[in-house]
């Protein structure tokens, strides 16, 4: 089963602006001619749909999910939940919302990340489930530890998760990054600092949701994503969402 429709083109006067100096791989990457908006084609409006067949039991565990339950992640436990909601406020049922992040020391099971805090041998640090009727998500993970990267002097990244929203066509999947509640980091990432508007980035800002945490086990952050409309959740690739 498809569903077909044109994709919507995105609206590049409300992007961050691709070349920022501060952000200083921006000033390399960031596009040296004017861009081009191409047609969406049936390859990008169609499939694939994802069903619970595809999703095994402990996914959306990344506590667990890496070693299948033979040991467990070391770090602060927390609960990441929320719904995915059209610009209505409507949920949107039975879509793929994946996430990735550092491990609690902040480093990434990754080649290529060679900050020296330790890998957690019981964490892959992905997961990923779909949304329920009522457009419902969760994870049990741990809380992301912040890291240096290699942009000016003594830069950092605030502890965060990384987002992907898959919709019902290939040209349907978002990215985003949550933030949590009180991270002094936020205001002094470059990366964050592309945006400009204030309220987009609070957006992205998890609050700590105390009525759905657990005593003496885990704290919560609910993280709503709304994917169109004027509160819209802000997306790396695609602003106006799906």
């Amino acid at each position: 089963m498809t569903d077909t429709a044109p994709l919507m083109p995105r609206r590049r006067e409300v992007h961050p602006d691709p070349y920022d100096p501060a952000y200083k791989t921006s000033v390399t990457r960031s596009p040296k001619l004017p861009l081009l908006a191409l047609e969406s084609t049936p390859t990008e409006e169609t499939g694939p749909l994802f069903t619970h067949d595809l999703i095994g039991p402990l996914d959306n565990n990344l506590i667990v999910n890496f070693t299948q339950g033979k040991g467990l992640a070391v770090g602060e436990r927390i609960r990441v939940h929320g719904k995915v909601m059209d610009e209505q406020g409507r949920p949107v049922p039975n879509t793929l919302v994946e996430i990735w992040q550092a491990n609690a020391g902040g480093r990434y099971r990754h080649i290529k990340d060679t900050y020296f805090a330790p890998l957690d041998p019981n964490f892959g640090g992905c997961g990923r489930t779909l949304t329920d009727e009522d457009g419902s998500y969760e994870f049990m993970t741990v809380r992301p530890g912040a890291y240096p990267w290699p942009n000016r002097a003594n830069d950092w990244r605030p502890m965060h998760i990384h987002f992907s929203i898959f919709g019902h066509a290939f040209g349907q999947r978002l990215i985003s990054q949550m933030y949590f509640e009180g991270d002094p980091l936020i205001a002094r990432c470059p990366i964050v600092e592309t945006i400009k508007d204030r309220s987009q980035i609070e957006r992205l800002v998890a609050p700590l949701d105390m009525q759905n945490s657990r005593g003496m086990d885990y704290l919560a952050y609910r993280f709503d994503i709304v994917l169109r409309g004027r509160r819209q959740t802000r997306f790396e690739n695609k602003l106006e969402g799906m």
